[in-house]
Formats: structure tokens, C-alpha cells, sequence
């Protein structure tokens, strides 16, 4: 297993005034000693219009080879579209299509996607109709990601609908395409499994919370996010994301099933929206090694 970060964690919330600069967040975690970077395709990372051209993603792609970082994934930037909009079809498609050529012009093996919507803004009678529309969306992208050899992942999390266990099952069922896979976001699985935060309708968890939802989803899962949590939501919208062991998640319980997912390749530690995320780099990556090799006392 091999370990990143997500430079998003140095652009995002308490690094949004202050970003920073994607060569730097490279050059520290390669300092530091891991194998590869997850890249946020968010301003003012790794978008599309900062590296239009090919020329321009070699470029980039070179820069990380030869600080001996692999690239983990790439988080796109679909904040302008919702996908579970029916007129947004064509627009969604063509920003995934742009996505995908950054993917396969720099190397990334995945590309992760969300639902778009926030819980609460689709209606009772629309809920089921709009999982259809976007599971029927979802496979077609799928399609096309993988023509390019980028394997399309879908992050659940608190701050999306369709967060329950059952939906998150049903969406996968439904969209029925063997390049979409599930990205299993350990933080923002307790949040689902245990919490049951920010459901529509009534809550839904499971008895055996985050172990149990891995079962659930055996076979799906095509990425893993690793981060700790302490059960409670970051600006009442999505997942805490807490410095590993620092929170509620049995990491030494949890780690062997982690390891066992076939064809998962990747641990990506993400301090999203972690205040203090520049200081946790080493320690995190520390954490995860000695996770890998049987403790993490």
C-alpha cells in the first residue's frame, strides 16, 4: 500500500486566504517522504485553465517525477454544475471530459466526483427520481472516464445527498458501471454509519458502523481517504477532519480490512479543512506507516 496527501487540505477552509502554492505542497511532501500526491483540481491548484495545454501537463507531470511522487488521484472542480439537474447533462459531460484529459495528460489513474447537491434541497417527491437521473448520469461518465483509463470515484460524505448506507448501495446498484467505484472516506463513513448526519428522512446507521459499512460495500470500493474523526461536522456541513488518532475511528481494527481491498493501491490522508493541516504531514504520514506495519500506538 502506498501512502498520499491531498493538496487540497493546503487551499481549502482555514487555507483559503493564504493557500498554498501546489509546487510547494509537492516539494514538502516529497521532503517528507511519501510516495505520491492527490491533486485538487480547484483553484489555485491543478485546474484545467492553469495547465490548458499539454505542453503544460507534461510540465507538471515531470515536476512530480522528479521529486518521486506518483500522482494518487485527482479531485475535479464540478462545483459549477449539479449533477442531479437534469438540464445539466450536456454542460456536466463536457466539464467531465475536460477533467479527464487533464487525468490522462498527467498521469492520474482516478478522478473523483460528488452528487452535487446539498442534503435537504431535493424534495420527498423528487428523491428517488433524482438518484435514478444521476445514477443514469454517473454511468454514462463512467463510460467515457474510462476510455481514457481514469477510473471514476464517487466520495459520499455528510455535505451531499445520498449519504445513507443503503443509499449509497443503491446509487452504486443503479449506475451499474464496472469503472465507477465508491471512495471510501473513512471520516466521512463514521459520520454516515454511526452518526447518520445530515440524512434525508430518517437517520439510518449501522450496528456495526464503520467495519460494517467496508462490508457493505465490498467490492465497490476503488480509493481510500484516510482520517480520523470525532463525530462532529465541520461548519454544520461535512465530516471533521481530524489529525489520525486524534478521533473515534479503531484505525489498528479497521486497518487489515483497509489493506485487503482489492485493487485499492492507495491510503490518500486528507486534512481537509484541518486548521493545522502544514504540521500534521509528517506525523500523519508516521501514523499511516505504522498502521501498514501492524500498529499505531
Amino acid at each position: 500500500m502506498k501512502v498520499s496527501l491531498g493538496s487540497w487540505a493546503f487551499s481549502f477552509g482555514p487555507y483559503s486566504t493564504h493557500p498554498v502554492p501546489f509546487e510547494a505542497v509537492a516539494r514538502r511532501l516529497s521532503e517528507a517522504g511519501y510516495d505520491g500526491i492527490e491533486i485538487c483540481g480547484f483553484p489555485p491548484h491543478v485546474t484545467p485553465e492553469a495547465y490548458p495545454t499539454p505542453d503544460s501537463r507534461r510540465e507538471l507531470a515531470s515536476m512530480l517525477r522528479d521529486l518521486n511522487l506518483a500522482i494518487s488521484g485527482y479531485s475535479a472542480d464540478f462545483s459549477s454544475v449539479n449533477p442531479v439537474i437534469g438540464t445539466n447533462k450536456d454542460r456536466y459531460l463536457e466539464l467531465l471530459r475536460r477533467n479527464v484529459e487533464v487525468c490522462a495528460s498527467i498521469g492520474s489513474p482516478s478522478m473523483r466526483v460528488d452528487t452535487g447537491a446539498a442534503p435537504g434541497s431535493i424534495s420527498d417527491e423528487d428523491y428517488d427520481s433524482f438518484l435514478g437521473r444521476l445514477a443514469d448520469l454517473w454511468h454514462e461518465a463512467a463510460g467515457l472516464a474510462g476510455k481514457s483509463q481514469v477510473k471514476l470515484l464517487w466520495e459520499f460524505e455528510p455535505g451531499f445527498a445520498f449519504n445513507k448506507p443503503s443509499e449509497i448501495l443503491a446509487l452504486h446498484n443503479k449506475a451499474h458501471h464496472a469503472n465507477l467505484f465508491v471512495l471510501f472516506d473513512t471520516a466521512h463513513a463514521y459520520m454516515c454509519s454511526v452518526v447518520g448526519a445530515r440524512q434525508h428522512g430518517e437517520s439510518e446507521t449501522l450496528e456495526g458502523g464503520v467495519a460494517e459499512f467496508l462490508d457493505l460495500l465490498e467490492g465497490r470500493i476503488g480509493h481510500v481517504h484516510l482520517v480520523d474523526s470525532d463525530g462532529t461536522l465541520y461548519g454544520e456541513e461535512t465530516s471533521t477532519h481530524c489529525a489520525l488518532g486524534q478521533g473515534k475511528l479503531d484505525f489498528p481494527r479497521l486497518a487489515p480490512r483497509l489493506q485487503s481491498l482489492e485493487g485499492v493501491e492507495w491510503w490518500c490522508i486528507d486534512l481537509c479543512f484541518h486548521p493545522h493541516a502544514w504540521m500534521q504531514i509528517e506525523s500523519s504520514l508516521a501514523f499511516a506507516r505504522r498502521l501498514l506495519g501492524g500498529s499505531a500506538q
